[in-house]
């Protein structure tokens, strides 16, 4: 194995990697990181968490340029290009380096501000043709793009805007580009934009010998107290919790809660400051359940995840893989519960013809736990509107509600009850 001396990389960033603790390239650096720098077109397959910020990172922070936005990285979602640019930042450290983020969910006129300093941009592709359309982001100095998390681009519909933005690149550059998969889209954006690149295909970081899979076959009735009963067992390690929707997602974290196990919830309906205060949390391990949608399976380097939980089932088997890529990793040993009622059978079917080997447990005697009812409450603030009602008695009833709220007196009847 080469160490990172020998891949022709600056020192001053060695110095950041040895600070960092990182020993030895893993596969994907010590193919990608020396003909990255060399300046060549690479095409690397490569899991999450493999290491590939570092492969295609060297080459941008070392060959950097005293132009404004010499590089730019685009990626699926906000929290990887957050992940991205503070990756960048602590091999930059020993450096004079402004690596700008910009993502949607947030102010843009703060990243208008930074822009016009930056010399690495990491963004998502709808807030990158955003500052584009409005003038604010100049890539005609581009030398680097970086496609991270290609396939999930593709996946999100993202790839038109991806194009538009490569549009707007210089035709001499260098592309670079890194996917889990190299789906037929993905070797079609290979054959229009990139120049004889370099295939490097890693071998999975996932071990799947220190992987074990299981599941469990339960009544709907019972299946949110399996999930207590699992979780209270299982105590070591950081914990995910997938399911389908925010709403589910928004209901088993508020259950968890309140039956004594602390845990935070991510999904698409949260503001970027609270999503991004929910990762950090997260991976500081001051919670260590997290109940998410597929918003946390892909892109995100999670180390300490000892269990994935499938609550629900996804559609895709492909999210599977992504969903199970968070435990097992860097030579760790982790584990799957798969929860299902007969509603999860179908999506369990498709996922079964990826050939993977899913031991089947025997239920365990499960205490009955407590569920609160979540009630949407209308906010004190928010204007009264009538509802429409089926039946005459109601709607007479809501009138007399509604005069109360306008501060006028019910109509006296003999048989009307407060509440």
């Amino acid at each position: 194995m080469n160490s990172f001396e020998n891949l022709g990389i600056d020192d001053s960033i060695l110095k950041s990697i040895d600070e960092l603790g990182f020993s030895n390239p893993t596969q994907i650096q010590e193919k990608c990181i020396k003909p990255i720098i060399e300046g060549k077109d690479i095409v690397g397959k490569s899991e999450t968490g493999s290491g590939k910020t570092l492969a295609f990172g060297c080459g941008l922070i070392q060959n950097k340029s005293r132009e404004k936005i010499s590089s730019i990285v685009l990626t699926p979602t906000r929290e990887l290009a957050l992940q991205v640019s503070e990756n960048l930042r602590d091999y930059s450290k020993n450096l004079s380096l402004n690596i700008v983020p910009i993502y949607g969910g947030v102010s843009i006129e703060k990243q208008i501000k930074e822009l016009k300093k930056a010399n690495i941009v990491i963004a998502t592709p709808g807030r990158c043709l955003d500052h584009i359309q409005r003038g604010t982001i100049d890539l005609s100095k581009v030398k680097v793009i970086v496609l991270d998390e290609a396939d999930r681009m593709v996946d999100m519909g993202f790839i038109d805007d991806v194009e538009k933005i490569m549009a707007k690149c210089p035709k001499e550059r260098q592309t670079l580009l890194f996917s889990a998969t190299l789906s037929p889209e993905i070797k079609k954006i290979e054959k229009k934009y990139m120049n004889n690149p370099i295939r490097m295909m890693a071998e999975d970081y996932v071990d799947p010998s220190k992987l074990k899979q299981v599941y469990y076959d339960v009544l709907p009735s019972k299946k949110f107290s399996l999930l207590v009963h699992l979780l209270k067992k299982d105590n070591e390690g950081l914990k995910l919790v997938f399911c389908n929707t925010k709403k589910e997602v928004d209901f088993i974290t508020d259950n968890l809660n309140h039956n004594n196990i602390e845990s935070i919830a991510i999904h698409g309906g949260f503001t970027q400051s609270k999503r991004t205060e929910t990762m950090k949390a997260f991976k500081n391990q001051k919670v260590k359940v997290l109940v998410c949608t597929d918003v946390a399976a892909r892109g995100l380097d999670i180390p300490g995840v000892s269990h994935v939980y499938n609550y629900d089932l996804p559609m895709d088997k492909k999210d599977y893989v992504h969903r199970i890529g968070r435990t097992a990793r860097a030579g760790e040993k982790g584990e799957v519960v798969n929860i299902l009622s007969p509603r999860d059978h179908d999506n369990f079917s498709r996922i079964l013809e990826l050939g993977i080997n899913v031991e089947k447990k025997e239920l365990p005697t499960l205490e009955r736990v407590n569920i609160k009812q979540q009630q949407t409450k209308r906010p004190s603030n928010a204007p009264f509107r009538k509802e429409k009602y089926s039946s005459k008695r109601t709607t007479k009833k809501t009138g007399r509600e509604n005069q109360r709220r306008r501060g006028k007196p019910p109509a006296r009847r003999s048989n009307y009850r407060s509440r």
